[in-house]
């Protein structure tokens, strides 16, 4: 009996899994046009040609904050002068959530807003800071759902795969 419930949570769980990921390692990323925080618009197409890091996240996520803090420093500087963009949206929060996240934090880097989920509903349902490695075809060569250390370190190195990749 206890093995037959082990199995129907595992069954549960990955079901739940699936249900949850619209996107897989491989895919083309979906098309969206994405409103900054500055004023301006980016379409993801128009990133082609470049390594970017998509990055789902909220003000109010811990694991979304603790992540941020080593952001500006081991990636958005480190791979400046390189073919990169680090594009972070926020998810499901208005225009002033990200205002007042900016004042207190200090951060002026680049953000965009998707208050209505429409484009995180193209890539997952549920789950944040999730991160999304594209090569320069614009194909998913790396998800990650959550933030540790040792996650962010490795997608570091990712980084530094794609864009060695990228130069050849």
């Amino acid at each position: 009996m206890k093995t037959i419930l082990s199995f129907f949570i595992l069954l549960s769980a990955l079901t739940m899994q699936a249900q949850n990921e619209y996107v897989k390692t491989g895919d083309k990323v979906p098309d969206f046009t994405v409103a900054m925080f500055d004023g301006t618009t980016v379409n993801i197409k128009d990133l082609q040609g470049k390594v970017v890091l998509l990055n789902f996240w909220a003000t109010w996520c811990p694991p979304c904050r603790q992540e941020f803090t080593r952001v500006e420093k081991e990636i958005i500087e480190r791979f400046k002068n390189d073919a990169f963009v680090f594009l972070p949206i926020s998810r499901g929060e208005n225009r002033e959530a990200l205002q007042k996240f900016r004042e207190t934090t200090g951060y002026t880097f680049p953000m965009g807003m998707d208050p209505e989920k429409t484009i995180f509903s193209k890539f997952a349902d549920q789950s944040i800071p999730r991160s999304y490695l594209l090569d320069k075809s614009g194909k998913i060569i790396e998800i990650e759902i959550g933030y540790s250390n040792k996650q962010f370190n490795r997608l570091i190195k990712k980084i530094e795969k794609a864009l060695k990749y990228a130069e050849h």
